[in-house]
């Protein structure tokens, strides 16, 4: 394990026990990356995620009242809660409702959740599109499960995070990004379903190949930003197109064939957000093909046209996003980049040659912080497994 694991327990461990009077258990909860398939989940199409090692890491215990007491170690900022009042009022501090939300939703489950004590930090970089939320939600409700011994599978927790978010703090998003950090595996991208929750393993373990971060460091709020606008802009395009072919409840069930036919009828930029969607549902199938032949230029060239389509049909890119790409296809040994996330800002994800890395990191860096006057920062990124409790012997070697 990582030094930084060990660093990062280590500070919750110490903030911890400067609060609080009990032992904790320690659980870490990673951030995502989603190689391709981006605004596909909501749509009940497929998506192609994996955890990766960017973590928060939880120490979390109960403490005998009727309150959440909790603390973020990055922002230094506390928040008090209670847990079985069932009066759950949002916090204007945000991270907060994350957590909020969770506890709302395991009550309305009728699972009663006593008082707690939390501290937690990590280094996933909230707004970059690595889903610092999901890692919230995730590691609460695997602690919350080990401290009150809860009775829920993975994907129970899976649907009760993305609950949350969508109940609680207001985003409507799908949900893969509670779905990676429940299901990762080392070395491994889940192809999921999002309609059926089915799911695939696929090897991703090419040792000269890096996927790489660049974080425009442009933060937006999904909240606040066009995220729900797209959801009911497909949702349009869904309720004409029903009318034409029986069984469609999705974009999902929706051919290019049909979309086309029906085009003079649907509002220009509708029609541009469901084309999108279409094609982006079959560039996860190719996707996967390719990887099942280890054919990564091919790989790379569909993540190219995901990026094109995010810019120019789906309209969520930025141009501190669209100069990181255009900047990775001017440099030789990079097989594909484009946005990640929910867009408006955050990072790109590229797959290199790991001998390209070097070069790649400077162009980036120096490129970017001429155009706009900072740096990108650069993350190399590795697949690894999903959320689990960590114990100390665990991190005595690293």
């Amino acid at each position: 394990m990582a030094r930084f694991m060990n660093d990062l327990f280590t500070v919750v461990q110490q903030q911890f026990t400067r609060r609080f009077e009990t032992d904790p258990v320690f659980v870490r909860s990673p951030g995502r990356v989603n190689l391709i398939g981006e605004h596909t989940d909501y749509n009940e199409g497929f998506v192609l995620p994996a955890a990766i090692d960017k973590h928060l890491i939880f120490g979390i215990a109960p403490n005998r009242r009727t309150n959440a007491r909790v603390y973020a170690v990055d922002m230094d900022q506390s928040y008090v809660f209670h847990t079985s009042n069932g009066a759950y009022e949002a916090s204007d501090l945000g991270w907060p409702n994350y957590l909020i939300g969770v506890v709302q939703q395991l009550t309305t489950a009728e699972i009663d959740i006593p008082g707690f004590d939390c501290v937690f930090g990590g280094d996933i970089p909230i707004g970059a599109g690595l889903s610092s939320s999901a890692a919230l939600e995730g590691g609460l409700l695997w602690g919350l499960q080990e401290i009150f011994d809860l009775d829920l599978s993975p994907l129970d927790r899976a649907k009760v995070g993305q609950t949350a978010e969508n109940e609680f703090v207001g985003v409507q998003c799908g949900i893969m990004d509670q779905f990676a950090n429940v299901f990762g595996k080392d070395a491994r991208v889940i192809k999921l379903d999002c309609r059926s929750l089915d799911f695939e393993y696929y090897p991703f373990e090419r040792e000269d190949l890096r996927i790489v971060l660049c974080d425009t460091q442009v933060r937006r709020s999904l909240a606040t930003s066009e995220y729900n606008i797209r959801r009911r802009q497909c949702e349009q395009g869904v309720q004409l197109l029903q009318q034409y072919q029986d069984g469609i409840q999705s974009l999902r069930d929706v051919s290019l064939p049909l979309l086309r036919k029906h085009q003079d009828e649907l509002d220009p930029v509708v029609y541009r957000r469901c084309e999108y969607v279409i094609q982006e549902n079959n560039r996860v199938e190719q996707a996967c093909e390719h990887l099942e032949q280890e054919d990564y230029p091919a790989f790379g060239r569909q993540m190219w046209a995901s990026h094109a389509g995010l810019r120019d049909q789906y309209e969520v890119s930025s141009q501190e996003l669209d100069y990181l790409v255009d900047i990775a296809s001017d440099i030789d040994g990079v097989y594909g980049s484009r946005m990640m996330g929910a867009g408006f800002g955050g990072c790109t994800i590229n797959l290199i040659e790991a001998e390209a890395l070097e070069d790649f990191s400077a162009m980036v860096k120096q490129r970017y912080a001429d155009k706009y006057g900072k740096p990108a920062l650069v993350y190399v990124s590795t697949i690894q497994a999903g959320a689990s409790v960590v114990h100390q012997s665990q991190l005595s070697g690293a």
